[in-house]
């Protein structure tokens, strides 16, 4: 029996590699047996995810086209699987049929990339996002911050009413990778109408990979542009220290990367965030005043509202145990990141709890693949939610949160509008 088993998961193994063995551009509708882990109740985790957290954090989800999927849902088990950097793949292009070839041009970035390319693309791109060098991008979130409260004042309907999102929540984190990347103002409308259809699941697989060629293909036209002409940003600088030690589709690759982790994710944040924070008027109240309230603040808003909802797909190379379950070569493990980050058995709840705030979320993932951009996007948060407390202490909702227009089906959980009133 124990030969007939080997064989068995070395033929499955053998088949899912294959490029073209499983295709997932072939989903024209995500299953719900699949999707239901990205439902919520407004901003938390929904009660059926948060029950099957406490009553098996491991679990076979569903199999689709072949593919059997697990759910992670707790904090310590998530870790054993992100942590892992030798039983798992995130290379994802062998499960988009031909699309994933490399002839056609691949996902990229950092997220779907294993050792050894992904060692040294991150060895590149992390001196990038130091504390230090991260500093000359201080005044210019402070800029953007600033111009975009003038533009949510100035938003403002007859009836007394302005949208957050559009002018405040999605616009800071867009203008500030912008000026990271160094994308000329005349190209910056073309990729604004790239940002948010990737993370969509409700169109399957057609839409949400389309969306991702989408954005991918425009970064790498620009950095090829830049090879020749570099910017002032990221890009250029890469190319200015790396040269011909880096491709143009790897440096297109990184540069999406930095799309996807930093621009739906902190505008997301933002809009939430806020939202969450007017139905806290005590720490509303205190955060324009109290410079050491908004580090610790940030981090239980990341941890608590986790608006990543799943990290990258762990593809299962070879045999591995996780949670006591044995989990075969071929299958993908999916971690819920909201489930994780509320996992009562580590001590973790359901509020904001100052007093136990810590950088040690899984909110940025964690392991090799953590988000290269973590800091940035504190730094983003640590600036925009005091100036918005600042300039506007009596903004409210013009809706109960309840009514709020929350994502039905998204990778990245977030609202469309947070209607508020400036006071």
């Amino acid at each position: 029996m124990r030969l007939v088993s080997t064989v068995r998961d070395a033929v499955r193994q053998h088949l899912v590699a294959r490029t073209g063995g499983i295709d997932l551009t072939r989903l024209d509708k995500v299953p719900e047996s699949l999707s239901w882990p990205l439902q919520r109740e407004g901003t938390a985790p929904s009660a059926r995810l948060q029950a099957t957290r406490n009553a098996d954090p491991v679990q076979r989800l569903v199999t689709v086209l072949g593919l059997e999927v697990w759910l992670v849902t707790g904090d310590a088990e998530s870790r054993a699987v992100l942590g892992d950097a030798t039983s798992y793949s995130t290379d994802i292009r062998p499960y988009l049929g031909r699309s994933g070839s490399r002839t056609d041009g691949d996902i990229g970035g950092l997220g779907f990339t294993d050792p050894p390319d992904h060692t040294r693309l991150r060895r590149l791109l992390t001196p990038e996002f130091t504390l230090r060098r991260l500093q000359r991008m201080r005044p210019i979130i402070e800029q953007v911050v600033e111009r975009q409260l003038d533009e949510l004042a100035a938003g403002v309907g007859p009836d007394g009413v302005a949208d957050l999102v559009p002018t405040f929540a999605f616009p800071v984190p867009f203008l500030v990778i912008c000026e990271l990347l160094g994308l000329p103002d005349e190209k910056r409308e073309t990729f604004r109408s790239l940002a948010t259809a990737r993370f969509d699941v409700t169109g399957g697989g057609p839409g949400t990979f389309g969306a991702i060629g989408g954005s991918r293909e425009f970064l790498l036209a620009e950095a090829a542009r830049q090879r020749h002409e570099p910017g002032p940003g990221l890009i250029g600088q890469l190319i200015r220290e790396h040269g011909d030690e880096i491709s143009d589709f790897e440096l297109g690759g990184l540069a999406d990367g930095v799309f996807t982790g930093g621009l739906e994710t902190s505008a997301s944040m933002l809009a939430l965030g806020t939202a969450h924070l007017l139905e806290r008027r005590d720490l509303w109240d205190r955060l324009g005043e109290d410079p050491a309230l908004p580090g610790p603040l940030v981090d239980e808003l990341l941890r608590l509202l986790s608006v990543v909802q799943v990290a990258f797909p762990r593809f299962v190379k070879e045999r591995v145990e996780v949670g006591g379950k044995t989990i075969r070569p071929g299958s993908v493990v999916l971690c819920s990141l909201p489930a994780a980050n509320r996992d009562p058995h580590v001590g973790r709840g359901d509020d904001l709890d100052l007093g136990s705030a810590s950088t040690s979320h899984l909110a940025f993932g964690y392991g090799f693949h953590r988000c290269v951009g973590a800091e940035l996007a504190r730094m983003e948060l640590n600036v925009a939610f005091p100036a918005l407390a600042r300039r506007f202490p009596d903004l409210a909702l013009a809706v109960p949160a309840s009514e709020l227009d929350y994502r039905a089906l998204s990778i990245v959980y977030g609202v469309d509008s947070v209607p508020v009133t400036l006071g």
